[in-house]
């Protein structure tokens, strides 16, 4: 308690002001103090008791006035805000990142011959050529759902660069690999050199537009990546660095499949690459995706599965000669790859065991609307119109 007292020797009476100040209530008595009465004349007194009355008001006026402004003062008062009691503080915490969702395993690398078969070559960025190719082929209706039933579609990679509708593109292949397998049929997707490209952040053919698309996952980009690449690029490698969205996508695709009596790869299968076996191959691409450790030589060579060209240039008895090779350790018929453009339209060489379907399908070549049908021991060309 406060006490503050009037300048007079004698207490009169007390008046008792409670004011909040910080925050904690004090009492606050202001004695009022007034001489005791003196022999004086009547309107001596009287005049006196005026006087000291308007003092004593005066001065208990002022005091309240000074404990109102010390109250203001505290309660705006500029100091720190009290800390949140850690128990409240753990409640209220901001919720950890949830944690990527199980990669499924690889699915098979083999698979029985369906009643038709369908291979597509690299869309590179063109979601319009896809889904142009995909109608020729009877696989999805005009609203882009899958129509194709039993119908199996092998795409041989390389859906990624050189155009500016990657995110509709991986979106379309991701539910049709459920619609497909949903209605009996299958849409499998390999992974080409440029999704192995874009793992290892070598954006020399993103197109800019593929660089603003992925700029959402910017945080998610390793170190490494936002020491080494500009900022505009940070978001691409966190969504294609191995272990991110994209790349762990690609982690549940294989490189190599045979469908039948048809091998199928991106760039062409070597007989040393056909002898480690496609389960060596497909795993090691795996492997890398997910982060678990380097990209493996298997996938590195100029004659490795997605770089290789051998089998897509030219014809003659050496290329024919190595070919069989790799189908008779194999146990196909024919080998079907993309990787090398040919925009004068899919063909074959080598007495058809080896066909090559990548015509330049994306904008940014601009060859044909072209599919390759497989019916049993049949194979014929589909064509198509943008």
């Amino acid at each position: 308690m406060t006490r503050l007292h009037c300048p007079t020797p004698q207490v009169a009476g007390a008046l008792c002001v409670g004011a909040r100040v910080g925050g904690l209530t004090q009492e606050t008595e202001i004695a009022l103090i007034a001489t005791a009465p003196l022999p004086r004349s009547r309107a001596l007194g009287d005049a006196l008791d005026t006087a000291r009355t308007h003092t004593l008001e005066s001065r208990c006026m002022r005091a309240l006035l000074l404990l109102t402004t010390l109250s203001l003062l505290a309660s705006c008062s500029s100091g720190p805000e009290p800390s949140t009691p850690r128990h409240l503080a753990e409640s209220v915490r901001a919720p950890e990142a949830p944690a990527p969702e199980p990669v499924p395993p690889l699915p098979p690398a083999t698979y029985p011959a369906p009643a038709r078969l369908v291979a597509v070559g690299d869309i590179h960025g063109d979601v319009n050529a896809l889904r142009s190719v995909l109608r020729l082929a009877g696989a999805i209706d005009e609203t882009n759902h899958w129509v194709g039933g039993e119908l199996v579609i092998v795409q041989t990679g390389d859906v990624l660069d050189r155009g500016d509708d990657e995110p509709e593109i991986l979106d379309l292949i991701a539910q049709l690999e459920v619609e497909a397998a949903a209605a009996g049929g299958r849409f499998i997707a390999l992974n080409g050199n440029h999704e192995i490209m874009n793992a290892q952040r070598d954006f020399r053919y993103v197109t800019p537009e593929g660089f603003t698309d992925f700029a959402s996952f910017r945080r998610e980009a390793s170190r490494e990546a936002r020491a080494e690449l500009p900022t505009d690029q940070e978001g691409r490698a966190g969504a294609f660095e191995p272990g991110r969205r994209h790349a762990r996508a690609f982690a549940a695709r294989n490189t190599v499949v045979i469908v039948g009596n048809t091998v199928f790869v991106h760039g062409g299968l070597a007989p040393r690459y056909a002898q480690v076996g496609m389960e060596r191959i497909n795993q090691a691409a795996r492997d890398f995706y997910l982060g678990e450790g380097p990209l493996s030589p298997l996938l590195q060579a100029q004659d490795s599965p997605i770089w290789n060209r051998t089998y897509a240039i030219g014809e003659n008895a050496e290329m024919c000669t190595e070919l069989d090779e790799s189908l008779a350790v194999m146990h196909a018929e024919r080998m079907v790859i993309g990787h090398t453009v040919h925009d004068e339209g899919i063909g074959s060489a080598c007495n058809g065991h080896v066909w090559r379907i990548d015509v330049g399908l994306g904008e940014n070549y601009g060859g044909p609307i072209e599919a390759l049908e497989i019916i049993g021991n049949d194979v014929r060309v589909l064509h198509g119109e943008r």
